[in-house]
């Protein structure tokens, strides 16, 4: 078993930033992957970032390439999403997983093992 715990979501206005962190226990992570994914009420949930463990070798969305950065702390088995120059259409419940066994970087959120509750961002206009 995985527990994955969010943390850092709020509400900013357009432009600002937040950064959020995911705290990992449980079975090792080391030969996966974490993935942030979101969802705006109505829509269907969506990739946003991906990095692997071991190298840190990432994959983002092409909605937020160039404004989002994942990293992770392999120490703290922790990995964080930094979210600058936010937009309100970035407005969403932000939700971290573990793919335990990523041969790639997955952006189908099918391939992620486990889930953790979710944290809201909110970005006002």
């Amino acid at each position: 078993q995985v527990q994955l715990v969010e943390s850092g979501g709020g509400l900013v206005q357009a432009g600002g930033s937040l950064r959020l962190s995911c705290a990992a226990s449980g079975r090792p992570l080391s030969n996966g992957a974490m993935g942030w994914f979101r969802q705006a009420p109505g829509k269907e949930r969506e990739f946003v970032a991906a990095i692997r463990w071991s190298g840190g070798m990432a994959r983002y969305a092409s909605s937020v390439k160039g404004r989002f950065t994942i990293s992770g702390d392999n120490a703290k088995n922790t990995v964080y999403l930094r979210m600058n120059s936010l937009k309100p259409e970035d407005t969403a419940v932000y939700y971290c997983a573990a793919d335990l066994w990523a041969a790639v970087l997955e952006a189908s959120a099918g391939r992620y093992d486990y889930w953790g509750q979710g944290t809201q961002v909110t970005v006002s206009s």
